[in-house]
C-alpha cells in the first residue's frame, strides 16, 4: 500500500469522527459513544484508535460521520423496525460513493460498516461502538 493510500485512509477516519460531531447540531440530549473503526483496503486491515462521538438518542442521520472528506453528503437515511440504519454517501474529493449500515444492539452498543468505492479502489470501514454516557450534541 503506498503513502497516498495510507494518507487517504487516515483522513477518512478523521473526517468520520469530525463529521459526526458537526452533523448533529441542534439536538438537546444524546448518547456518548466510543467508536472503534477498522479500515480494510486492498486486503490490508488497519485498526484505528477509538473515537468519541456524541449523537442524538433518536437517530435521524448516521451517528458515525459522513465519509472521507468534508464534501461528503449522507442521503437516503432510514431506520428499520429491527433497529438497523442504512444510508448512502457521496463525496467529491476524491469522487467516492458508498453505503452505510449500523445495527443497534440495545441501548448501549451498535455495530456496522461503511463501504466506499473510488478510483483508489474499494474500502470498508467496520465500526463497533459502546455507549459511555450522556452528552449534548453540538
Amino acid at each position: 500500500m503506498n503513502r497516498r493510500t495510507i494518507a487517504y485512509l487516515v483522513a477518512t477516519v478523521g473526517c468520520l469522527s469530525l463529521g459526526s460531531l458537526a452533523s448533529v447540531a441542534g439536538q438537546a440530549t444524546g448518547d456518548q459513544w466510543s467508536v472503534t473503526p477498522t479500515m480494510s483496503m486492498q486486503g490490508v486491515s488497519i485498526p484505528m484508535p477509538p473515537q468519541q462521538v456524541c449523537s442524538p438518542t433518536t437517530w435521524t442521520q448516521p451517528p458515525a460521520g459522513s465519509g472521507p472528506d468534508p464534501s461528503c453528503v449522507n442521503s437516503n437515511f432510514a431506520m428499520s423496525a429491527n433497529n438497523t440504519a442504512t444510508w448512502t454517501i457521496t463525496c467529491q474529493n476524491p469522487p467516492t460513493t458508498g453505503t452505510g449500515q449500523i445495527t443497534r444492539m440495545g441501548a448501549n452498543a451498535w455495530t456496522g460498516s461503511m463501504n466506499f468505492m473510488s478510483a483508489q479502489g474499494a474500502m470498508t470501514i467496520n465500526l463497533s461502538a459502546t455507549r459511555t454516557g450522556s452528552c449534548t450534541p453540538s
